[in-house]
């Protein structure tokens, strides 16, 4: 699903936003974001956080630079580095 997706933002992005022209006020474009957003958090929260974006992207928005949030994945907690003093004893 998350490549059907992709390619049918990028085939919206080369045939119909080049018909708009550069009218959206966020940066990046709502596409481009929504583009990124696919790929870096897959099909459904993708899709979820594009949905979002073009909700704001009205002509009473503020608009400016609006990036996708990073992807959170878990990290490994380790019990830290053992100390010298412990190895030997």
């Amino acid at each position: 699903m998350k490549y059907l997706l992709i390619g049918f933002l990028r085939l919206y992005r080369a045939v119909v936003s080049p018909l708009y022209g550069q009218v959206c006020r966020y940066h990046p474009s709502c596409s481009a974001y929504a583009l990124e957003a696919v790929t870096v958090h897959g099909s459904a929260r993708g899709s979820w956080l594009a949905a979002r974006r073009v909700a704001r992207c009205h002509p009473w928005a503020a608009g400016g630079y609006d990036p996708v949030p990073p992807s959170v994945r878990p990290t490994r907690r380790s019990a830290g580095p053992v100390s010298t003093s412990q190895q030997g004893a």
